[in-house]
C-alpha cells in the first residue's frame, strides 16, 4: 500500500540540484520522475549519498530525446548516463517483476533470473527492487517520500528487510546476499530474522555467479571503509570460505589487513584491492612454497601464480592486481634477507610501501619478528650502513661476487621482483 510520507528527516539543501533540475526537465516533457534507491536510504540515515539516481516511466530513447548529452550503459537493461556539468546523473526506466504470463526464458533451472528487462509503473519497480530501504522515492518538488514496502518503518527500526520471500529473491539472485552484509557492515543496519535465516540455504548458489561479478562484489564490501565489519559478518554466516581459501589460522592477516585499509579510506589515502588479496591468499602461498622447496629450480613453479590462477575460477583477479600480489609477496624475502644491495633493490622498488605495510601486519600477528619491521621502518629514515652494521655478526658483511655468480644464485622471487609489473596505486 502506497504511503505518502511528508514527514520525514531529508535536508532538501542536501538534495543535487543537478538531480532535481534532470527531474524537473523529464517532468516538464510530461514524464514521471523520482529520486530512487541508495541516494533516498543514506539521505534519511543522515548519510552522505555517494551518488543520486533517477527513476522515470520515460524509456531510454526518451530521455535520449530530452537530453542531448546522454550516454547509455547496460547490455540486459539500458540505463541513462545524464551529465549535468560535472555531475553525472542516473536515469533508469520503471521495471516490473517477471510474471507467470510472461512467456520467455527469464529464469535459469536454478531459479537464478537471466533477463529482467521488461518496463513497468512506479509501483511495480517498487515490489521489484531487493531490500525495503531502496524501495523508497523522493519527489523533491513537493518533499515528499513515496513508500510502497515499509521502507520507512524498517529505517525507522534500522533493519535490513527483503521484499518478498527471501530465498526466492536470493535464489533469483545470489549476490543479493553479499549486499545483505554490505549494507549491513555500511549502514548499521541489522538483518530481518527472515532474510537472515534464508542465508545458510542459499549461499552455495553463489558458486554459480560469474568471478568477475564476484570482484565486483569484492571491492564494494571491503574497499568502502567497512571491510572489517564485513568481514565479521561473512564469518558470522561461514561465507568467507566460499570466495577464499582461507583457514582459520590465516585471518589474522586479512583482518589487519582490512583494518589497515578502513583507516587509510578514513583518511582519504589510496587503496588497492591487490593489497587485500594479498592478505587473504596468503596462507594459502604459505602453503604452496614449502612443497616446491624441495624441488631444482628447474622443475619449479611460481606458487604465486599457482594461487591467484586457483583463485581466478572464484573471484576474476585483474592482471595488474595479480602483478601487485606477486610484488608484495616476492619482496618479503627480500625484506628478511638484509644484505647491502638487497637493502638498496628494496628501497628502490616501486611496491616497497606496499611491501613494507604488509611486513608490518605480519609482524603484528606474530608471523614475521617484530626485529625486522623496527628494522625496515628506521631504514627508511637513517643510513642503512650503519643498520646493516649493527646486525648481528656474519648478516652485515659484504660480499663481493663476480655478476656470474650472481646470477646463479638469484632465486626464481628475486628475478619477479626484478621483473615487476604494470605500475597500480600502491596501498
Amino acid at each position: 500500500m502506497l504511503k505518502r510520507i511528508t514527514e520525514h528527516d531529508i535536508d532538501r539543501a542536501r538534495v543535487s540540484e543537478k538531480a532535481v533540475a534532470v527531474i524537473e526537465k523529464l517532468r516538464d516533457a510530461g514524464f514521471e520522475a523520482y529520486l530512487v534507491g541508495g541516494c533516498v536510504r543514506d539521505l534519511l540515515l543522515g548519510q552522505v549519498p555517494k551518488d543520486f539516481d533517477v527513476a522515470t516511466d520515460a524509456t531510454p530513447d526518451d530521455v535520449r530525446q530530452v537530453f542531448p548529452r546522454v550516454r547509455l550503459v547496460g547490455r540486459r537493461f539500458r540505463i541513462v548516463h545524464v551529465r549535468m556539468g560535472r555531475e553525472i546523473i542516473e536515469v533508469s526506466t520503471f521495471r516490473r517483476a517477471l510474471s507467470e504470463e510472461d512467456h520467455e526464458p527469464h529464469f535459469s533451472d536454478e531459479g537464478m533470473i537471466l533477463r529482467d528487462n521488461l518496463y513497468g509503473t512506479v509501483d511495480q519497480d517498487a515490489f521489484r527492487r531487493d531490500f525495503t530501504v531502496n524501495a523508497l522515492y523522493y519527489d523533491p518538488t513537493a518533499d515528499v517520500v513515496l513508500d510502497y514496502c515499509g521502507g520507512m518503518k524498517d529505517i525507522a527500526s534500522r533493519t535490513l528487510r527483503l521484499i518478498g520471500d527471501p530465498k526466492t529473491r536470493f535464489r533469483e539472485d545470489p549476490v543479493r546476499i553479499l549486499r545483505a552484509i554490505r549494507f549491513s557492515a555500511k549502514l548499521g543496519l541489522n538483518l530481518h530474522r527472515d532474510t537472515e535465516a534464508a542465508i545458510a540455504p542459499m549461499c552455495e548458489m553463489l558458486n554459480a555467479i560469474p568471478p568477475a561479478r564476484l570482484f565486483d562484489e569484492f571491492t564494494k564490501l571491503f574497499l568502502t571503509g567497512h571491510g572489517e565489519r564485513a568481514f565479521e559478518l561473512l564469518s558470522d554466516h561461514e561465507l568467507v570460505e566460499i570466495l577464499f581459501p582461507l583457514p582459520a589460522h590465516g585471518e589474522a592477516v586479512a583482518k589487519l589487513a582490512l583494518a589497515s585499509t578502513d583507516h587509510r579510506i578514513r583518511e582519504h589515502k589510496p587503496v588497492t584491492p591487490g593489497f587485500l588479496i594479498a592478505a587473504f591468499l596468503w596462507q594459502e602461498y604459505l602453503d604452496h612454497l614449502e612443497p616446491t622447496s624441495t624441488l631444482a629450480s628447474s622443475q619449479q613453479e611460481d606458487p604465486a601464480s599457482t594461487v591467484i590462477a586457483a583463485q581466478q575460477s572464484t573471484i576474476s583477479i585483474p592482471r595488474r592486481h595479480g602483478w601487485f600480489v606477486r610484488d608484495v609477496w616476492h619482496l618479503q624475502p627480500l625484506l628478511a634477507n638484509r644484505t647491502s644491495r638487497n637493502v638498496a633493490r628494496v628501497l628502490a622498488h616501486r611496491r616497497f610501501r606496499a611491501a613494507y605495510d604488509f611486513l608490518m601486519i605480519r609482524c603484528a600477528t606474530g608471523d614475521a619478528p617484530d626485529e625486522l619491521g623496527e628494522w625496515w621502518t628506521k631504514a627508511q629514515t637513517v643510513e642503512t650502513d650503519e643498520l646493516l652494521r649493527e646486525l648481528p655478526s656474519g648478516r652485515s658483511r659484504r660480499r663481493r661476487r663476480r655478476r656470474g655468480r650472481n646470477r646463479r644464485r638469484r632465486g626464481a622471487a628475486d628475478m619477479s621482483v626484478a621483473n615487476g609489473g604494470p605500475q597500480v596505486v600502491e596501498q
